[in-house]
């Protein structure tokens, strides 16, 4: 497996700089939710929504002060839904990244607030942000991008769809919808807010960049089946079989393990063709390390 490292991995120790800066302090009130805040989102994760933003902008010579931002607005939503997903009333996991997860750790009630504290802190730096230097027009079309992919139309609408679909024997074609919301459209969305950083970016540019993202969201999920069955709870950070245990319908369920090894491939070369004429090796590391990660 490759690791991350030279830039990826400095752009890790960015967003987390800015993560731990612009997070309300630890004994600020009301002092235990932000100190929960803080449990939630640092010192963990591989940051790959970040990296994408960063990796995106670099394509484009953006800037790289001006996808901070976007960088940790689109990192806060990913870690609020995680702090959602893993209660008792979703997956009831006890363990992320490595440590108990935050109602584990603190309490159910403490865990459901910091979900939409993180949430709401997301969309105001995309609104005020100081250090977002775009025209208010850039600012609302992030706004708009990162809400609907986090909506019923996204993340949070796959989430739904998971849930029902628990125990129950779904298609090739159903999975993948349920992850082009559930995992896809917040990774979509991270390609998005860089771009949406330039308002010069022109429509092929823009096109390819989205279809490498959607390549890239499904081909992350394909690879967390794949994980889910043959790595172990320590390297995952997580439980390792907890899909099977919860009855989840996911690719090596649904097609085999060998199909969706064979998928993952697929994904992988697709989005790498879609970024040709374009100088992206940033993004081409991240999606060679999607399909190898064991983690």
């Amino acid at each position: 497996m490759i690791s991350i490292g030279g830039s990826l991995a400095a752009y890790q120790h960015r967003v987390e700089r800015v993560l731990e800066r612009m997070l309300p302090p630890a004994d600020q009130m009301p002092a235990r939710l932000h100190e929960a805040m803080r449990y939630a989102v640092l010192d963990g994760g591989k940051r790959a929504r970040p990296l994408l933003v960063y990796a995106t902008g670099e394509a484009l010579n953006i800037p790289v002060e001006r996808l901070d931002i976007p960088a940790a607005a689109v990192e806060l939503i990913h870690a609020y839904s995680l702090v959602h997903d893993d209660l008792p009333a979703m997956d009831d996991d006890a363990l992320r990244r490595g440590k108990p997860t935050c109602h584990r750790y603190y309490d159910e009630a403490t865990a459901i607030l910091v979900g939409d504290a993180l949430q709401a802190r997301a969309f105001e730096w995309l609104a005020c942000a100081p250090e977002l230097t775009v025209a208010p027009a850039q600012r609302l079309h992030m706004i708009q991008l990162l809400s609907q992919a986090a909506g019923s139309q996204g993340m949070v609408g796959g989430q739904a769809i998971d849930l029902a679909a628990e125990g129950q024997l779904l298609t090739e074609t159903e999975l993948e919808t349920m992850h082009s919301h559930k995992t896809g459209a917040l990774i979509r969305s991270s390609v998005l807010l860089a771009a949406a950083c330039d308002d010069a970016v022109d429509a092929a540019t823009l096109a390819g960049l989205d279809r490498f993202a959607c390549c890239l969201g499904l081909a992350f999920q394909v690879q967390d089946d794949i994980l889910d069955v043959i790595s172990d709870t320590a390297t995952l950070g997580k439980q390792q079989g907890a899909d099977a245990a919860a009855g989840k319908a996911t690719y090596p369920s649904v097609i085999g393990m060998q199909a969706a090894r064979h998928k993952l491939q697929c994904l992988h070369a697709e989005a790498l063709q879609a970024l040709e004429g374009l100088s992206a090796g940033l993004l081409q590391d991240i999606a060679e390390f999607t399909i190898k990660r064991a983690y």
